[in-house]
């Protein structure tokens, strides 16, 4: 920034000084054919040395401002580019720092659009645009002093040419702003259009959707369009109204000049200085007119991206919060209330206790909130009355990402990131080491496949890992959460919607994650839930009941025995069979928690 301020300050006074060689060979020529010209101040003779020094002077002033324009520019598109940096890095810690009730009310296109396109173009508006119009500015104001040292009276026209722009551009500014605003939201509705549509293609091309869902992005890309061209035509016409104005005050300057001139008011020279600075200095005008568009939607850019980093996160980390450490610790759920709204609740009065080691099955029809109570347990949300502890603290007075360290989740469409297999393990615990990934794959059954892909370990999946199966995908998963080691597993549907064989495979695979933890299973699958240490049935917010399975069963009113009795056999398998002959499983370990 230091070099840049330096290299504008340069530019300024280089345009400053490049009208007067000129001056003096206008004057010294003048005198030379006669002219009499009895304005005070030095004279010289239109020699061949001083027409060669001038000419001189003029390329030396067009070189070093060329340097200085080079260094001003590289120095400020750097120093641009590193704070749009900043801000793009800033706004996205941020936004990944808001709880889901906030994601779940946005659209991930719209934040997309906020943290990538929007601060590219505030980047793009403050170098190519506000800098120079920093230049050019100073450079006004320093041209007007020297106006007003040479001729007041028509600096004047000056003044009154920079009130009448400024009255111009007021009247038009706020419809520009207004109309580059409502362009920016349209581009954002594209962008969650187009970002929904190819999240779902195979649904898409299932349905036959293509033409429906191009028709609707066609018709908002037109409204889009519409506002786009609203704002460049209130844009084009304040430039071409500054394009008279200076053309007026040019005339004006130019007749009273020369008058001045026949008067001795001023020399031929000074004109040419004045009409030299006249252009230069209304420059910052005629180019404020001409960028008006581009940092109207600038402005608009801007808003968007402060709305985003002044949305605040409704899960506060209190200020004196301690972490949260416990090796085994139990969970506690204390006359809790809790929903995704602030006034609407999904549970009711939730009294609970998970000892430290047990497997809890939590089953209930869809909506029940067995979701909401595993986020509460990784404080994604925070009750709206009661409390929630695990090992005897209430999260809510310890360190957020303690919390969560303490908790590996595992969901039925489990989420894979677009580098190698052996990253995307990693992220369970980032120290880990290269043979503790490969240990944990082993344990989740997934080495075998791993090392059957091109590159092994060092295969890159493609996004979403949709080049990989369901079962090596929760496999890959597994492993992630097998290296966590953390003492809480919530296990939300992890394997529904798998194939008999490879269902299998998951639950041996998930046997070794839940051994000695605290587990949390959200299931609809009769023979996980029958794995368990503890049932407990949750409806319409509330736990109507509760207690070993073998217990529940036994009693032909309990919602667990009627559900049991209605559901279809769990697996087509020896497992299977075994439930059916009315024997137990192959043992709770191999049914873990699914």
């Amino acid at each position: 920034m230091t070099i840049g301020f330096a290299a504008l300050a340069a530019d300024v006074l280089l345009r400053l000084l490049e009208p007067w060689p000129v001056k003096m060979v206008i004057d010294g020529v003048s005198r030379s054919l006669g002219a009499t010209i009895k304005r005070p101040g030095p004279t010289i003779d239109a020699s061949a040395e001083t027409l060669l020094l001038c000419g001189g002077a003029i390329v030396a002033i067009s070189i070093l401002r060329a340097i200085a324009n080079y260094w001003s520019q590289i120095s400020f598109a750097l120093v641009g580019s590193r704070i749009a940096a900043d801000l793009r890095a800033q706004t996205f810690r941020h936004v990944q720092g808001l709880s889901m009730r906030h994601h779940t009310k946005t659209s991930s296109g719209d934040t997309v659009q906020r943290i990538v396109a929007d601060v590219s173009r505030l980047q793009e508006v403050a170098v190519t645009a506000g800098l120079p119009l920093l230049g050019n500015a100073v450079t006004l104001v320093a041209m007007t002093g020297i106006m007003l040292w040479l001729d007041p009276l028509l600096a004047l026209i000056v003044f009154l040419a920079t009130a009448v722009f400024a009255f111009l551009s007021r009247r038009s500014s706020g419809s520009i702003t207004s109309a580059a605003r409502k362009s920016r939201s349209g581009e954002s509705a594209l962008a969650t259009t187009a970002s929904q549509t190819l999240s779902a293609m195979r649904e898409v091309q299932a349905y036959g959707l293509e033409d429906t869902i191009s028709s609707n992005f066609r018709n908002s890309n037109k409204a889009a369009l519409g506002t786009g061209v609203v704002a460049l035509r209130l844009a084009a016409g304040l430039e071409r109204r500054t394009d008279v104005l200076i053309g007026f005050a040019t005339a004006v300057v130019l007749a009273g000049g020369g008058w001045r001139v026949l008067n001795h008011s001023m020399t031929p020279g000074d004109l040419v200085v004045f009409l030299t600075y006249l252009k230069t200095g209304m420059k910052p005008l005629k180019d404020l007119a001409k960028q008006t568009s581009r940092i109207a939607r600038a402005t608009a850019s801007g808003e968007r991206v402060a709305d985003l980093l002044e949305a605040e996160t409704d899960l506060p980390e209190a200020p004196n919060a301690r972490p949260l450490d416990s090796q085994h610790p139990d969970i506690e759920f204390d006359d809790v209330n809790a929903g995704h709204g602030e006034d609407i609740a999904v549970l009711h009065g939730i009294n609970l206790r998970i000892p430290a080691g047990e497997h809890l099955a939590l089953i209930g029809p869809s909506g029940a909130g067995k979701s909401t109570l595993a986020s509460l347990v990784l404080r994604m949300i925070d009750p709206i009355s009661g409390t929630v502890r695990v090992g005897g603290q209430d999260l809510r007075d310890c360190q957020i990402a303690s919390v969560r360290s303490h908790v590996s989740i595992l969901l039925q469409d489990s989420v894979l990131f677009g580098t190698t297999v052996r990253e995307n393990i990693r992220f369970g615990r980032l120290g880990a080491s290269d043979e503790d990934i490969e240990h944990a794959a082993e344990l989740a059954q997934a080495d075998t496949f791993i090392r059957g892909l091109p590159n092994g370990y060092d295969t890159v999946l493609g996004e979403a890992a949709k080049d990989l199966s369901g079962g090596q995908r929760q496999r890959l998963a597994i492993a992630r959460a097998i290296l966590r080691q953390a003492p809480i597993v919530i296990l939300d549907e992890a394997t529904a919607g798998l194939d008999p064989a490879s269902r299998e495979s998951i639950l041996d695979a998930l046997e070794v994650l839940t051994r000695g933890r605290t587990s949390i299973t959200i299931t609809h699958d009769a023979f996980a839930a029958r794995a368990c240490d503890r049932i407990i049935w949750l409806e319409d917010g509330r736990i109507l009941e509760q207690g070993p399975p073998l217990e529940l069963l036994q009693d032909p009113g309990s919602h667990f025995s009627k559900w049991l009795g209605d559901a279809p056999s769990p697996q087509i398998g020896p497992d299977a069979s075994r439930q059916v002959q009315g024997q137990e499983p192959r043992g709770r370990d191999v049914g873990a928690p699914t």
